[in-house]
């Protein structure tokens, strides 16, 4: 179905006022904002698409008919096989722009369905220089060395400080790039006294003391994965990850960690908002640092606004890098570019595609955006990641997103393969911190049980062998003795 900007043309029409004098500078062979053309662009939803972007677009180039593709019926139905159904929506629908998360992105890239970008963006002078440090690096790694698409927004994570607690206890400020092991001596440095209720605590790590979730955090800022998927194979046994998983276990037994489910008695019951507020240790000052998004910031500006609670709210807090990992100290996992927009090599209206991702990459984009409640992620253009008290808002950025992606190809493993391994996992770590077991003897135990269950596939009907098989009880058995 054929849907048009104009539709959405008179809710947005201060849009228009504010970007009459826009323009693409350096752009004189490019598409002309009064001619004619149709872009076909593969979304989520229509009206996501232009609440998103396309009104913004449409303001600029009223002549520019927008066609949104839904992405939708790829994962209607009892879809299993989502990749197949991906490129089965791309053949069928010819969209000109596709919207894509990394792993797809360089799938098509290396099979050459992507339009290369590099030859557009040098003749038409593209303005590299305002965008986040190592954003093109990493989209021209994911293509193979070429640039293949760009994103216009990002998401990441930074690390809060409370500057009053620090000042209490006088405890030296954390700083960009310290790595998972100096921030959790430096939360160990707080007291670990008192009522859970009222007590002051050095770090904020997740829902509940999961030993093996924080041991995989810690493992996977290093790169580290606990099973190579595409070649059904465990990789817990290792050195580098008993490592994080001792680094792990000290940590929560230091009692330095809060974790949400230690407030989850009050969550369940009656509660006014101010008392949500407050239950939150860093917005009532009583957490050192904590790890969080944009969003976060927003929570603490709306928090410190309410009357009933604003003088119970942190005042004097700022913001570093996340913790990264001893051997990528200049990289983070905590950074992603979710949608990534590509021009699909065989599109008849390369120009007017380029045009789009021009735009919402531009400076005027991002200026636009900045001044409303983009839940999309942070713009690309840096100038626009500010804050007028002074704080370091470049800690946004100031890493290099990390290529590693602890989820690859993980549509290859059986499916019962995540809940009986994490069932797997609480069992064995839960022995561990009972002191039951080493970590070593459990992760040994893991990496036996894990295995049996990467080999699992459909029941067949097939004849018994005639001898006996091990089973991964005996093993396990042979492992603890």
């Amino acid at each position: 179905m054929m849907k048009v900007w104009s539709k959405f043309a008179i809710p947005f029409a201060a849009f228009a006022l504010i970007l009459s004098g826009c323009s693409f500078g350096g752009n004189d062979e490019g598409q002309s904002k009064d001619e004619a053309a149709v872009l076909k662009v593969m979304y989520y939803d229509e009206g996501a698409f232009f609440q998103d972007y396309g009104m913004v677009f449409s303001a600029l180039y009223p002549n520019v008919e927008i066609e949104v593709v839904s992405t939708q019926s790829i994962y209607s139905g009892e879809q299993k096989d989502f990749e197949a159904a991906y490129d089965k929506f791309i053949e069928e629908k010819q969209p000109d722009l596709l919207l894509l998360d990394p792993e797809k992105f360089k799938n098509l890239a290396q099979d050459g369905k992507l339009y290369d970008l590099d030859a557009v963006m040098e003749k038409e002078k593209y303005d590299t220089e305002g965008l986040i440090p190592g954003m093109l690096d990493y989209l021209r790694e994911l293509g193979g060395g070429q640039l293949f698409g760009i994103a216009p927004n990002f998401y990441s994570q930074v690390m809060f400080y409370n500057k009053d607690l620090f000042d209490q206890y006088k405890i030296t400020y954390p700083t960009d790039r310290m790595s998972w092991n100096e921030v959790i001596q430096l939360a160990r440095q707080f007291p670990t006294e008192g009522d859970r209720k009222e007590r002051v605590y050095g770090l904020k790590m997740g829902y509940n003391e999961d030993l093996f979730e924080l041991a995989s955090t810690l493992a996977s800022a290093d790169g580290i994965s606990y099973v190579n998927a595409s070649k059904k194979e465990m990789t817990i046994n290792t050195d580098s990850w008993k490592n994080a998983a001792q680094t792990a276990l000290d940590a929560i037994g230091s009692n330095a960690l809060y974790f949400e489910s230690m407030d989850n008695e009050e969550s369940n019951t009656s509660q006014t908002y101010e008392d949500y507020l407050l239950r939150d240790p860093f917005l009532s000052g009583r957490l050192a640092l904590a790890i969080g998004d944009s969003h976060y910031i927003n929570q603490i500006k709306q928090a410190s606004e309410n009357e009933q609670v604003k003088d119970k709210i942190i005042k004097n807090w700022d913001l570093v890098t996340v913790p990264v990992g001893q051997q990528n100290p200049d990289q983070s996992n905590m950074i992603s570019f979710q949608n990534l927009f590509a021009i699909r090599a065989e599109s008849p209206n390369k120009e007017t595609a380029w045009e789009f991702l021009h735009y919402i990459t531009s400076d005027e984009y991002a200026r636009v955006k900045s001044k409303s409640n983009n839940y999309n992620g942070l713009p690309v253009r840096t100038k626009y990641i500010s804050d007028t008290e002074g704080r370091n808002y470049a800690a946004f950025y100031r890493l290099k997103p990390s290529s590693f992606n602890s989820y690859r190809d993980y549509d290859k493993l059986p499916e019962t393969f995540w809940g009986e391994f994490r069932a797997a996992t609480q069992q064995e770590f839960q022995k561990v911190k009972d002191d039951k077991q080493t970590i070593n003897e459990a992760l040994d135990i893991l990496q036996v049980k894990g295995q049996e269950m990467l080999l699992k596939e459909a029941p067949v009907n097939k004849v018994e062998p005639a001898t006996k098989e091990v089973t991964t009880e005996e093993q396990v058995d042979s492992i603890v003795e």
